[in-house]
């Protein structure tokens, strides 16, 4: 029997190094024994920039690993100024609905929150048109996150926003949501009245490509001497250097530890930041303007080689700004936990990552906002460099992913989950565990 076709609306996609991208085409392939996929997004142009490849036509049609890929040409741009990224993403948006038309015989429609409000939207376009089932995939609740954030206080977009995003909450056949603090928030949404079905699964990190390596492995050496961290004990920051991480805030408790902090067994101590974003110019001129010479900023890095990078550290930080829980899940834990490495944690109490470091206990966390715990929990690693507990910290939550958040784990949920979409059925709160 032929199987069922699958539209996924992705805005970013595979090589493109956003997050989301990656997971999709994780999803994707995951699912292809299930369905028939094609993907509607962008050209790679993550960064901004648009490879001259991707220049001459509206359209492209590939095939990535047996995916069909649909590509739409979009507008350069620049990450620091709202007008060019809105000018994407509407470019984005009414281009990906013509797309839509150029896909036959779809059974069931897939989006997820990106962007803003119109991947939602994109959804109800899809399901509306091939007469599909829906499903929307909220990663990160908006107007929410653009409240927490401060991005934007025009109390009369936010409202049009929220009301853009019910209304694609309604039209569903389920919501599915990535952390159990989202449940909670989507229940608030539609407070007094009908819930839309919806589940919880996890996003999760290919745990056969992300894995424990020795520092003494010839990768995470090479690494490490690229960059002038041999011998050093690093804390490091891997992923978007953005707004929601309070990172300039975080960066003034740094400041507190000098180039000659040392750890217990005469380290060095040296804080990485691995990736790029909007934030990023501001947080280099900081470093520069206090003379921070143990703060070090590099590049993104190839996929093939994040195992190698993340291996590199020593800690991790894993953080969000305050206001954040139930409204996004920082998915770059899991490929933290999946080194064995242990976490530094700045995340809300009852948000979802940190429900996850307290359950493996593997690092330390508090409240955004309390610096003076942070600094606390910094100076616990640099004390303790050379104890068993760190190493103990790691493995625990290497042993967690590997039961709960191993790829295949939640391919399987997400399969279930789409396939159910036609069953008379409602999503209990005992589904919700893992």
């Amino acid at each position: 029997m032929k199987n069922k076709h699958l539209l996924i609306y992705a805005h970013y996609y595979h090589p493109d190094v956003a997050s989301t991208g990656q997971i999709l085409k994780e999803l994707a392939e995951g699912m292809l024994s299930n369905f028939r996929i094609t993907v509607i997004c962008v050209v790679p142009s993550y960064s901004g920039v648009i490879a001259p490849q991707y220049q001459g036509e509206k359209y492209y049609f590939e095939n990535i690993n047996g995916v069909d890929v649909i590509r739409v040409r979009v507008p350069e741009f620049d990450k620091t100024r709202k007008n060019s990224r809105v000018k994407n993403i509407l470019t984005y948006f009414f281009r990906a609905m013509w797309a839509t038309r150029k896909v036959k015989e779809v059974d069931y429609v897939y989006s997820i929150s990106q962007p803003p409000i119109l991947g939602g939207l994109l959804g109800v376009w899809g399901k509306w048109m091939k007469h599909a089932k829906y499903i929307y995939n909220i990663q990160d609740f908006n107007p929410e996150q653009i409240i927490a954030t401060g991005y934007s206080k025009n109390q009369m977009i936010l409202n049009l926003m929220l009301w853009f995003d019910k209304f694609s909450c309604k039209h569903t056949n389920k919501v599915i949501v990535v952390g159990r603090d989202m449940v909670e928030t989507l229940k608030r949404r539609f407070e007094g009245k009908d819930i839309p079905k919806y589940a919880f699964v996890n996003n999760w990190i290919d745990e056969k490509a992300i894995y424990p390596l020795e520092l003494t492995d010839f990768h995470v050496t090479a690494f490490r001497k690229k960059y002038g961290l041999e011998n050093k004990f690093i804390f490091m920051y891997s992923g978007n250097l953005g707004l929601y991480y309070d990172l300039e805030n975080l960066m003034r408790v740094i400041k507190k530890f000098p180039q000659e902090t040392k750890t217990a067994d005469e380290r060095d101590v040296v804080f990485a930041f691995v990736g790029d974003g909007s934030i990023r110019d501001k947080l280099v001129l900081y470093k520069d303007k206090n003379h921070m010479e143990n703060v070090i900023f590099i590049p993104y890095q190839d996929k093939a080689d994040l195992s190698y990078s993340l291996n590199a550290a020593d800690v991790h930080w894993c953080v969000s700004a305050k206001g954040i829980k139930g409204v996004s899940v920082p998915s770059k834990l899991y490929g933290e936990i999946a080194t064995g490495k242990p976490v530094l944690g700045v995340l809300e109490n009852g948000a979802e990552a940190r429900l996850i470091m307290e359950e493996t206990q593997c690092g330390l966390v508090c409240e955004p906002g309390d610096y003076e715990q942070v600094d606390r929990n910094i100076r616990w690693f640099i004390n303790h460099a050379d104890d068993e507990e760190i190493s103990t910290m790691g493995r625990r939550g290497r042993e967690f992913l590997e039961k709960n958040l191993a790829k295949d784990v939640s391919v399987k949920k997400y399969i279930e989950e789409i396939l159910s979409c036609g069953d008379h059925f409602e999503v209990n709160e005992q589904k919700l565990g893992n």
